[in-house]
């Protein structure tokens, strides 16, 4: 197959990338693309190492970086490294200075990342939630990272979602980080989407919780229906709360009007597959 040859920028908006990383995704890739002249150059802005307390770098550290690759007309893409927390904290201000060339990037990341993939596709960039490099240190962590180069690098149809819909749109998020969106310069205009969720240590109740205040915004109840991703992790409930996670998502979408439109092959794991926003 030939293809161009790509430069795809890593950069950690949130929590830092533990230093074995960046050899193990880079061999990993070399061993995908053996041609020297088609394998990815995966390049890891130092920031992604740096500590200040839970982030990677501080908010003008982190923001820096993102905006020393997005707007840099060299990369092609921007991986984002790994979630945590700390992706709210610079948003607004990385997309209010997005160059020209940050427009025509492509962006992958998903968790805290969820928060950027909105403004960004607020801004019209392309963007998708998929794995990031520091999957590569789960179990199974070689297929993830394999499945997000083959959507970066050749747009692969099997790295995708089974279930997404050609000429309908659609989005995902983690249910925690879309629901702390809404409301702010960074949500989304998810109308007439089908909407894919996933999460990772909750308790149901707070799951059940959140999906009331999801469900009952207004520009919510105006996608097009939703899927349920993988809710994983979950913390024992004293009593038990008695429901599961499919049967919250089911109970509050047709409280609010909403299509519950059956499970979606996302998560916290090395499963996790790629969901483009918008149309494919």
């Amino acid at each position: 197959m030939n293809r161009r040859k790509l430069k795809i920028g890593v950069v950690a908006p949130a929590s830092r990338v533990e230093a074995e990383v960046p050899a193990q995704v880079i061999a990993l890739s070399a061993a995908l693309y053996p041609d020297p002249a088609q394998t990815p150059d995966i390049v890891f802005h130092p920031q992604c190492f740096l500590s200040h307390g839970h982030f990677a770098g501080a908010d003008p550290a982190r923001a820096e970086a993102f905006l020393d690759v997005a707007n840099d007309p060299s990369y092609d893409a921007v991986w984002f490294g790994r979630g945590g927390y700390g992706s709210c904290r610079i948003a607004e201000s990385v997309c209010a200075r997005l160059a020209p060339a940050a427009l025509a990037k492509t962006y992958l990341g998903y968790s805290d990342m969820g928060t950027l993939l909105a403004g960004l596709y607020r801004a019209g960039c392309t963007v998708a939630h998929g794995p990031m490099p520091h999957d590569i240190r789960r179990a199974g962590g070689d297929a993830a990272v394999a499945r997000a180069l083959a959507w970066l690098v050749d747009r692969d149809p099997t790295s995708l979602e089974s279930t997404l819909q050609p000429g309908a749109p659609h989005a995902a998020f983690n249910l925690t980080i879309l629901s702390q969106l809404l409301g702010t310069p960074m949500q989304p205009d998810l109308k007439d989407h089908i909407l894919l969720l996933e999460d990772v240590g909750e308790y149901q109740y707070r799951l059940d919780r959140t999906f009331f205040h999801v469900t009952s915004h207004p520009a919510i109840r105006e996608i097009a229906g939703l899927r349920l991703g993988r809710c994983t992790d979950i913390p024992d409930n004293d009593p038990d709360f008695a429901m599961t996670p499919e049967e919250i998502a089911r109970d509050w979408c047709a409280r609010a009007g909403i299509a519950y439109l059956g499970s979606a092959d996302i998560g916290h794991d090395a499963d996790n597959k790629v969901v483009p926003f918008g149309t494919l």
